[in-house]
């Protein structure tokens, strides 16, 4: 496998992760059974795509790259999905763990 192609399976478990964020709040402490199922089957798939990109990325970038995307991004989807707040510091914060992404990105 190239490294482009860790990359992109980097990022596509990165999405999912934030999938399986929303997945498990909609599940309710597994209370929702549709939705504890479709988690868990999310969160294998993320394990999964995140397992082949390690064998070709560094470990810690890699890993920080993947946390950072799913951080944000879940982040994000929690106010445009679930209304939480959007208030000027947490944007801040959110695009200083987006600039830490892109600087671990590019200087691996």
């Amino acid at each position: 496998m190239s490294t482009t192609q860790g990359w992109v399976y980097l990022i596509i478990s990165g999405v999912i992760d934030v999938a399986w964020a929303l997945c498990m709040k909609k599940a309710d402490g597994f209370s929702n059974p549709s939705w504890s199922v479709l988690s868990l089957g999310l969160l294998a798939a993320f394990v999964y795509l995140l397992t082949k990109a390690l064998q070709v990325l560094p470990v810690g970038t890699a890993y920080a790259v993947w946390t950072g995307i799913g951080a944000a991004g879940t982040v994000m989807a929690g106010i445009v999905l679930f209304s939480e707040p959007a208030t000027p510091m947490r944007m801040i914060f959110i695009a200083i763990v987006v600039a830490g992404i892109i600087g671990l990105q590019t200087t691996a």
